[in-house]
């Protein structure tokens, strides 16, 4: 069978020789995933493909699509390779017709034969169901109540990895069983006794890969919890709800509550802004349109809350610095260290230095739902022991030095054991460079962010940094992740669930710990859309 060269990659011998080696080795179990099969028919053509019964097509659905036209048989269509063995396939599906009260259109998995595979399906009689067929004959192995209607599109996956199953249904993990009668086997779509079309269908590898490496004595702490979303992808952070690390309690501060507590005050102008954010104790400053700072930073107080008013408020010509001024001598986080500090909502435009910039253990600090462009300097930067902070939902949009953590090789007294951030749901908007780059931070969790067209590079870890980077879409980016940076040298990286398409393989090496907190990942593939709609100022 000769696949599309254009959009599959058969990378399954890899995969398979990595989860061997990992198997060898002892390490635990975590997912990961590499894109190795795409097909989204813009090219107008169906190659690679073989079908059986049914009217097969590539038609006009506002994009091109599979179209099975038929309603009178049951009808498969499949592709792949007989060797994949844990992977995900993910479909668009859309009914169009259906000929009785029990039809369905199915994504298939483990294909042995035309009779023989896993398949979830969608039926008429409202409900989605995971089931065999075994030469010929089905068996229902779960079932849930969905509404299923014509002229509706359903993004459909099923997941195979050993003996588990599981399906999902826009997102929502509906259906799962256990079963062991196929190991490996190709993909495909299915009608019975219905039409309909398909779309954008993605393969991607499940395994197993090492993220702790074996040791004497178990692990204290609790791996994190990330499960689906369970009612859809996942809704914007609400007031004073910050996730990742800037929740989790430490250095005294118990998650990250901004100027929950004190007065609301609206400003207009930078005298009134600068008069309230250096004033002491809890705030919430709301700022109204576009205010012209003086270049380059300006101190933020603890315990305040900066937020924009709708969708056009922000700051041109100068950036916030959370934290104290830089002393090289402190090693350890002094007690008056600024912290609970919350920026949303904001647009930063022509800055003199930093947008944002937090230095010297600053901690409990939560940077959502902003936009910036263009500046002298970094978008985000994050330095000098911070830790304890989260980077949500922005949209970095053509910036050349975007976040950086860390800023010297030889800050290793002040950072190590620190910088502990999570970056997650930013779109990185052709941005060239330090999205993020790393020194020394551990555990740095990179999640569910879209990069489209990045100049330079993605993720870099260096320093020895522990970088996990989980469950992000890569779109146009050559190289995605690496290890190292000019002249600083290697750190850590493990990467899983990612979505990379038109994008290179990415490098990694060495072990990184879970982070502590709970998380909930968008489906990678699912990421850019939800990123798009969702990231940046005027979007909460």
């Amino acid at each position: 069978m000769q696949l599309k060269h254009a959009r599959v990659r058969i990378l399954a011998p890899v995969a398979a020789a990595l989860a061997a080696v990992v198997i060898a080795l002892g390490y635990s179990a975590v997912a990961y995933a590499d894109t190795v099969f795409s097909d989204d028919f813009e090219d107008g053509n169906s190659s690679g493909w073989s079908g059986s019964g049914g009217s097969w097509s590539v038609a006009t659905d506002g994009s091109r699509v599979l179209r099975q036209g038929g309603t009178s048989s049951d009808a498969r269509f499949t592709a792949g390779t007989q060797s994949w063995t844990a992977y995900s396939v993910q479909a668009r599906v859309k009914p169009t017709a259906f000929n009785g009260s029990n039809r369905f259109v199915a994504v298939l998995a483990r294909v042995q034969s035309n009779t023989s595979y896993y398949y979830l399906a969608l039926r008429s009689n409202n409900t989605v169901e995971l089931k065999k067929l075994a030469n010929g004959s089905s068996t229902t192995l779960d079932t849930a109540s969905l509404t299923v209607s014509t002229n509706t599109w359903y993004t459909v996956r099923l997941e195979v990895s050993g003996t588990s199953l599981r399906g999902y249904v826009n997102g929502n993990l509906l259906t799962e069983a256990t079963d062991s009668q196929y190991s490996s086997g190709r993909i495909g779509v299915a009608t019975f006794y219905g039409s309909a079309n398909f779309d954008d269908v993605v393969v991607s590898t499940i395994g197993s890969t090492p993220t702790t490496p074996p040791t004497s004595t178990p692990p204290t702490s609790t791996p994190p919890t990330s499960t689906p979303p369970t009612t859809g992808p996942p809704t914007n952070p609400g007031p004073n709800q910050a996730d990742g690390w800037a929740s989790v309690d430490a250095w005294g501060q118990s998650g990250t509550t901004g100027g929950t507590g004190g007065p609301t005050v609206t400003v207009d102008t930078a005298a009134e802004f600068l008069a309230e954010v250096a004033t002491a104790g809890p705030r919430i400053i709301q700022v109204q349109g576009m205010i012209d700072l003086p270049g380059p930073m300006h101190d933020v107080t603890s315990d305040k809350t900066i937020v924009g008013v709708g969708g056009n408020s922000g700051f041109t010509g100068g950036g916030l610095n959370v934290g104290l001024p830089i002393d090289d001598d402190i090693t350890s986080p002094p007690a008056n260290a600024v912290h609970n500090v919350i920026i949303r909502n904001l647009n930063f435009r022509s800055w003199d230095d930093d947008a944002i910039n937090v230095q010297m253990f600053s901690h409990h600090v939560w940077v959502d739902h902003n936009t910036w462009t263009t500046g002298v300097d970094g978008g985000v930067d994050i330095k000098r022991g911070s830790s304890y902070v989260t980077v949500s939902y922005n949209h970095a949009d053509g910036t050349d030095k975007n976040m950086l953590l860390g800023h010297d090789d030889g800050n290793a007294a002040q950072d190590v054991g620190r910088l502990k951030v999570s970056y997650h749901h930013n779109f990185f908007d052709n941005t060239n460079q330090r999205n993020p780059r790393i020194r020394f931070g551990d555990q740095v969790h990179v999640y569910n962010n879209y990069y489209l067209n990045t100049g330079n590079y993605g993720v870099a870890s260096t320093e020895n940094a522990g970088v996990i980077v989980e469950g992000n879409y890569f779109e146009g980016v050559d190289d995605p992740f690496h290890l190292g940076e000019a002249s600083s040298g290697d750190g850590r990286l493990v990467a899983r669930n990612n979505c990379l398409v038109n994008s290179g393989a990415g490098q990694t090496g060495g072990s990184v710990s879970n982070p502590t907190y709970s998380y909930t990942l968008t489906p990678q593939c699912d990421v850019k859309a939800n990123v798009t709609a969702n990231a940046g100022a005027g979007r909460i």
